[in-house]
């Protein structure tokens, strides 16, 4: 809002002194410098700022006839005397001599009555200082500009602005308002000149509206909001007008040009029939021109494509020897790979036959092992049983024949014996342990296996049936390439042509783009295929209605099958112009160059979709890594990709899972006998899982019955090792032996001896038994391996032969199709060789008739460098030129004034239209953000105005609040007087009139701490306010003065201001009381404290 800076205020004052009313000596106390917080200065020592009064003097003003001159200080000036001396007179001389109104002084409805009554006019001269970085012309004016006014009795100013030395220097008000401007001096402003209307208005207003205009009119908030409704109403009357001269700019436009016409055909009728001869011989002889142009390239093509005839006979011969030396090869390989199957199958049901004796071999085995242990175990037994026995007997015969302790001795020893069989016996189950967990994990490992081997056989099974599809795909498309790209497809495009028929495409869609395009090298096929992936089934559409109707034609063909993709984008006559961006490499095409394509809207979807301009083909995938992960890479190539499909950029690759071509492939045939081929080996490696399958079944059986066996083993040993325990407890619980019968026990250990002996001879005959069977196994699985890697050799020479007719394949398909496509050259060629002779003879015949008419119309041939139809083009408007003119010949002056005046009209206005939205362009982006500003600037100063107003209400123990509503535009203060809660606060009109003239104070004290002025002037600020009031308000003002030395204050007071403290910085007016009599005389005592 301005640009003075603010300072702190002073310490708040502690003692006083009084002044003596004649100018004798004062009387202060020692503490007087602590009133205004620092030294005491001499006025000389004070720093103002440019725009403070100096000085005024006003003559015939009012009431009085001269009063002055006043001599102001740089900083606090206290007008002094009773009512009637003068006081509001100097106020308001101020206010009217810089550009007030005379409604602001409250003194007077018009000028006029400010001329003292009965002189002819009134004279009132302010003096402003000029010193400082913001003085006004400094060069000019000097340290001081002299504003006199001269009022007269009509009610006219008149001006005149006068520098330091008294010299003149400007009568217009225009100057009068730089300087203020300059100075930023605002005397309609309540802040800075606060007169005793204003005051009292002020003191008892009662809206809270009225306290807020007044808020907004002191920070010129007011102003800023009237100047941005003024630029609104600006701008709408000039948008008006723009609209206004736009409909003008038609008609101006409309006049000029009709203007021009006529300015146009002003040439003379007789150099346009002139003109019209020439060009009519000029025409004769263009077109024989044009004639012989267009022959001359037609008998250049027809040499040129008359001697490449023979050039495409050799290639026709040359491709077919090779197609035969193709064939030829691939014959040889697949007769070469049908021996080798025969004989891998032989092997095979050979192979299968040593398998099953084999396994039968096993089987006879692990039965003879399983025998010979049984046997063994059985002779352990029995050994153990005569142990046992003929123990028993020795200890019976010893208990009987010897003492008790002898007995117990005996005892003891048997107790020992049956500890050790018994350890023996737990050994045995603890390997008996261990081999049910061998058997056990045998028989996991053999279910983890199958598990494999199911799994295998499902993607096994998958894999078949996906050959099965695509060979019945393959199948279907002999009769209709699009069956290649879903059984769907012939339909969809039966029904995409049907709607085109009935008009419901803006452009006919394009696709499948696979069907679109063709392979120059059917090799690369895979390549282009892995690249282009599902694009080749997509279509491509001009605009988004096209796409809408397509959508739902496939909503309807593919109900719930997987539907092709829509690319949208508006179809174009002619393929981009790629060179800027596309690969040129002197030995590997790009896709774009290996592609035939007719269509250009199919090229520029490939183009805009997968940048086939930037990508290579290169055959060997060694060779596209050393090209494109080299040290200088091929210009735009962003990646390659090999035969094999294999994906290659700068710093990486990748290795492609397809193998084969599903939708590029050019011989069908071929495709079903390889998908037939692969068919057939994934039956044959089907029934190789089924016989695996069959073999770990049979494993796992024989692993669980060796299981079982095992654990009924370790069953059994653990109830004799029980039995043994059981024995051995009764041992240790014998008292006294007793003698028993030896008899049955000598004929049971008899018993067992020639079981024993009978049992050695069965094991024997099982251990030869099982070395017989383990050989014969030997044997068998001998041979079984070795038929087995018979097989293997023979697999991977079937492999090695079908890698072999598989290149012999593709090259019989890639000599098949480079025939096929110079065939097809050589037949096109000789059609266009046999057109163009044709044409050509046509062409000479046009041309006889040509030059006998040009010679008709002008014998002498002539030099024509135009085309004939930009001849007849001129000949037809010069024609109408011609006939319109003969009918409308005007005053050519007149004619050609009128075109410049239109041409200037139309001009003119333009360039004021354009100025114009421009200006409201400006205006609209200035405005928004000053509007911005305009709201964050309106908040920070009110948040400054409320802590300013309690740092002031407090000087007196005061609490208040003030509560700005800018939406409503109120403002609403509350006082508390002296301690007390906020719920206690009172409104302002409830105070007394001493509280209510010091919270006036305060709210202008507050005001002043956020406005900017180099002068402030008060007129009875303290009319109403009591003793106390007035000291603590006074203390306030000084306080504030004092810490503001670049401003000047002037307080008007009918008090005598006996009470001030004694500073340099203040200076007292006392004014003469008023002698209605005679004129008034004034005296001024200068006070410098």
């Amino acid at each position: 809002m301005s640009k003075r800076k603010s300072s702190p205020a002073p310490v708040n004052p502690t003692k006083r002194t009084r002044t003596v009313e004649d100018g004798g000596p004062q009387v202060h106390d020692d503490e007087q410098e602590e009133l205004l917080g620092r030294p005491v200065l001499t006025a000389e020592d004070v720093v103002s700022d440019a725009g403070i009064v100096e000085g005024i003097t006003l003559k015939n003003f009012m009431c009085h006839s001269h009063l002055g001159p006043f001599t102001f200080g740089s900083n606090v000036n206290f007008v002094v005397g009773n009512n009637g001396s003068g006081k509001s007179a100097i106020l308001t001389a101020l206010i009217v001599a810089l550009g007030g109104n005379a409604l602001a002084t409250n003194r007077g409805a018009s000028l006029r009555g400010f001329v003292k009554e009965g002189e002819g006019s009134a004279d009132v001269s302010i003096t402003l200082r000029n010193k400082g970085r913001d003085a006004y012309k400094p060069e000019v004016y000097g340290e001081s500009i002299v504003v006199d006014l001269k009022i007269t009795r009509d009610g006219l100013r008149t001006y005149k602005l006068k520098s330091r030395t008294g010299q003149v220097v400007s009568h217009k008000k225009e100057e009068l308002l730089a300087i203020l401007d300059n100075f930023n001096i605002q005397v309609n402003n309540p802040v800075s000149v606060l007169t005793q209307e204003m005051s009292k208005y002020f003191l008892h207003a009662k809206g809270e509206g009225d306290k807020y205009k007044f808020f907004m009119k002191a920070t010129q908030l007011e102003q800023m909001r009237e100047d941005f409704v003024y630029i609104k109403q600006t701008r709408q009357v000039t948008e008006d007008k723009v609209e206004q001269h736009s409909e003008c700019l038609k008609d101006l436009k409309q006049k000029y040009q009709e203007k021009e016409e006529c300015y146009k055909s002003l040439a003379s009728l007789d150099e346009m029939h002139v003109r019209l001869e020439e060009l009519q011989k000029q025409m004769a002889w263009a077109l024989v021109a044009e004639v012989e142009g267009e022959t001359e390239p037609m008998k250049e093509k027809l040499q040129n494509d008359r001697s490449a005839t023979k050039k495409y006979d050799e290639k026709v011969e040359e491709w077919k020897e090779k197609v035969q030396d193709a064939e030829k090869k691939q014959k040889q390989s697949q007769e070469e790979l049908d021996g080798v199957t025969q004989q891998l199958s032989a092997l095979q049901s050979k192979c299968a036959e040593l398998k099953v004796g084999v396994q039968k071999r096993n089987v006879d085995l692990k039965s003879s092992e399983v025998s010979v242990h049984r046997c063994k175990a059985n002779l352990r037994d029995l050994e153990k049983d005569k142990a046992q026995l003929s123990s028993r007997i020795s200890t019976l015969k010893l208990s009987i024949s010897q003492t008790t302790g002898v007995e117990s001795q005996a005892r003891a020893e048997r107790v020992e014996q049956l500890q050790t069989e018994l350890e023996h016996l737990r050994h045995q189950i603890s390997t008996l342990g261990q081999q049910i967990d061998q058997y056990q994990h045998a028989c996991s490992r053999v279910k983890e296996e199958q598990g494999k081997m199911r799994r295998e056989q499902q993607l096994l099974q998958k894999s078949n049936d996906a050959y099965r599809r695509n060979l019945q795909t393959m199948e279907s498309s002999r009769s209709n390439r699009l069956r290649r790209f879903g059984e769907h497809m012939p339909a969809l495009l039966d029904a995409i042509n049907e709607a085109h028929r009935k008009g419901q495409f803006k452009h006919k869609p394009r696709g499948p783009l696979g069907y679109l395009i063709s392979l120059k090298d059917p090799e690369m096929a895979l390549a282009v295929e892995i690249c282009l992936k599902g694009q080749l089934q997509a279509f491509t559409c001009d605009n988004y209605e096209d796409e809408k109707v397509l959508q739902s034609l496939m909503t309807k063909v593919f109900p719930a099958a997987r539907r092709p993709a829509i690319i949208t984008s508006h179809f174009l006559p002619c393929v981009h112009n790629t060179s800027k961006r596309a690969v040129n490499h002197p030995e590997y095409p790009s896709i774009l160059q290996a592609l035939e394509i007719d269509d250009p809207v199919v090229a520029n979807c490939l183009i805009d979709q997968r940048g086939i301009e930037s990508i290579l083909l290169i055959k060997n995938r060694t060779e596209a890594r050393r090209v494109m992960q080299g040290r200088n890479p091929p210009q735009n190539c962003v990646q390659a990709f090999s035969k094999e499909g294999d994906q290659i950029f700068t710093n990486r690759s990748y290795t492609a899972e397809q193998t084969r071509a599903n939708y590029l492939s050019g011989d069908v045939e071929e495709e079903i006998r390889h998908l037939q081929r692969e068919i057939s080996n994934q039956m044959a490696l089907a029934d190789r899982f089924q016989q695996q399958m069959r073999r770990l079944d049979e494993d796992l059986k024989q692993n669980e019955g060796l299981l079982r066996r095992t654990h009924m083993e370790q069953k059994t040993t653990k109830d004799k090792a029980t039995k043994l325990q059981l024995e051995m407890t009764d041992l240790k619980n014998v008292e006294e032996p007793q003698s028993e019968d030896l008899r049955p026990l000598e004929e049971d250990l008899q018993e067992i001896v020639s079981k024993i002996s009978s049992m050695r001879v069965k094991h024997d005959e099982e251990r030869a038994q099982m070395a017989e069977h383990k050989a014969s196994y030997e044997r068998a699985e001998q041979e079984y391996k070795q038929h087995r890697d018979r097989i293997s050799a023979v697999a991977e020479e079937a492999d090695s032969k079908k890698e072999e007719l598989s290149k012999t394949d593709q090259e019989v398909l890639k000599c098949k199709h480079h025939k096929k496509h110079y065939d097809e050259k050589r037949s096109a060629h000789l059609r266009n060789v046999q057109t163009l002779e044709d044409s050509l003879a046509n062409k000479e015949q046009e041309l006889q008739a040509s030059i006998a008419k040009a010679t008709e119309i002008c014998p002498k041939r002539q030099k024509v460098h135009r085309t004939a139809r930009s001849l007849d083009s001129e000949i037809s408007r010069l024609k109408v030129k011609i006939s319109t003119q003969q009918e409308q010949q005007g005053d050519r002056e007149e004619v050609m004034r009128q075109y410049h005046k239109a041409l200037e009209n139309y001009k003119n206005m333009a360039q004021q239209m354009k100025n114009l939205n421009s200006f409201i362009k400006s205006l609209d982006r200035v405005m928004n953000h000053r509007l911005q500003v305009y709201s964050e600037l309106r908040r920070f100063v009110s948040a400054r105005c409320k802590y300013y107003f309690d740092s002031m209400l407090a000087q007196r123990n005061y609490t208040g609040n003030m509560k700005f509503d800018h939406r409503n535009e109120t403002l609403s203060i509350t006082v508390q007087p002296g301690q007390g809660s906020k719920e206690d606060l009172n409104d302002m009109r409830s105070l007394s009139g001493g509280e209510r003239s010091f919270s006036t104070v305060c709210f202008v004290l507050s005001l002043w701490a956020i406005t900017e002025a180099p002068f402030r002037c008060l007129d009875e600020f303290d009319v109403y306010m009591d003793m106390v009031n007035r000291r603590i308000s006074m203390d306030m003002m000084l306080k504030v003065a004092a810490g503001q030395r670049y401003r000047q204050f002037i307080f008007l007071t009918p008090q005598n201001m006996s009470s001030l403290p004694v500073s340099k910085i203040i200076r007292i007016l006392r004014l003469k009381d008023p002698d209605r009599g005679q004129d008034n005389a004034q005296r001024a005592d200068e006070e410098d404290q």
